[in-house]
């Protein structure tokens, strides 16, 4: 780096002096390296780089950053290698894109540091639309979701789901393990008995041959209204979060979708939204199986398969990566898993794996 180009790079104290929102970094080394990626984008792309701010974090070790810039603004990605890597979001996108979705457009991009130039969607996700549109009543809620539904499909059709990774068995169970390493050792301190253990493998076995037995299609793997954007009333939303992306079970980005962490709808909805996909992809030609109830099984079992992932997860999360307020929503997922346990003769096994845990976050003072 240059003498000049030092000059011109941006502090943190320009940031605190110009009365902005400070943006903390992990390490000066870290922030040296975005200024001195950012400075040659500042002109070309009309940003204002006194003004950054934080946008929104998520649970990996991603952030985003927005800059305002002379027509509108600009969102910053901020993956620090080795702990993230960029180059499926960019791959991606691109099949995204191709396929006629709403996904920001990489302006520009530095994989190797891990700094992306995206285009702003904007700051209006579909979660607290929904909330509120649950809280309304009314059609409020089928209004969002159906251009939501209307976007699944299209990627499932059009999104080359051969160009993706496999979701193939070996990584359904590591996610899968992450449920007794994280959520029944580290979170409840238990330790499972050699037929709990063997129980636990059997309903394991059970949920993965039913996922690879699906008709295998482009998964967006957290198709969840956090990572969709509100674009304009009956638009297709922005989709956000891709970058983990798989070739997978045609019911699972509809299950994350209808079984959501942070907000849940009563079975009936769930159901009705769930007719409403089946005869979308049906109509268009799309194979999805044509008995709905076999249909609806198979997205109950996907959705049991995600959401004991996201029970570890979530526990990993809290005592790994200092993150406690996920843990909040374990209830949730107790409850959607007991749900689908107890519907299934072949899933019953489970049920006593559970039982241990949900009760004792009853007695922490969480509800379902």
């Amino acid at each position: 780096m240059s003498d000049s180009a030092a000059e011109k790079s941006i502090p943190n104290e320009a940031l605190a002096s110009a009365g902005e929102s400070r943006v903390a970094w992990p390490t000066h080394e870290r922030e040296r390296a975005f200024q001195r990626w950012l400075e040659p984008l500042v002109a070309p792309h009309g940003l204002q780089p006194l003004a950054l701010q934080a946008a929104s974090a998520d649970a990996s070790f991603r952030r985003y950053l927005r800059l305002p810039a002379a027509r509108g603004s600009r969102i910053v990605m901020d993956a620090p290698p080795p702990l993230e890597d960029t180059r499926p979001f960019v791959r991606i996108a691109s099949l995204l894109a191709g396929a006629g979705l709403r996904v920001p457009e990489v302006l520009a991009a530095d994989v190797e540091q891990g700094f992306l130039l995206l285009e702003d969607l904007g700051s209006q996700v579909y979660l607290p639309a929904l909330q509120d549109a649950a809280r309304a009543g009314g059609q409020a809620a089928d209004r969002l979701m159906r251009p939501a539904l209307a976007a699944l499909l299209r990627m499932q059709q059009r999104v080359p789901a051969h160009e993706l990774p496999l979701f193939d068995a070996r990584a359904q169970q590591l996610e899968l393990d992450l449920f007794p390493t994280w959520c029944v050792q580290r979170e409840f301190g238990q330790t499972w008995t050699e037929s709990q253990t063997r129980a636990w493998q059997q309903v394991c076995e059970r949920l993965i041959h039913s996922n690879l037995s699906q008709p295998q299609v482009a998964v967006h793997a957290d198709w969840m209204p956090r990572n969709l954007m509100l674009l304009g009333a009956g638009d297709p939303p922005g989709v956000l979060d891709f970058q983990d992306a798989v070739c997978g079970p045609m019911s699972y980005d509809l299950a994350s979708l209808l079984r959501d962490a942070f907000i849940s709808w009563n079975e009936a909805q769930e159901l009705d939204w769930a007719v409403r996909w089946w005869q979308m992809a049906r109509d268009a030609g799309h194979p999805v199986d044509a008995d709905f109830g076999e249909f609806w099984r198979s997205l109950e079992w996907s959705g049991l398969q995600r959401h004991l992932k996201v029970l570890g997860i979530f526990c990993r999360l809290k005592h790994r990566d200092g993150k406690p307020g996920y843990a909040a929503d374990l209830p949730r997922f107790f409850g959607y898993a007991t749900r689908v346990a107890m519907r299934y003769r072949p899933l019953a096994p489970l049920l006593a794996l559970l039982e241990p845990l949900s009760g004792n976050a009853v007695e922490a003072g969480f509800t379902f």
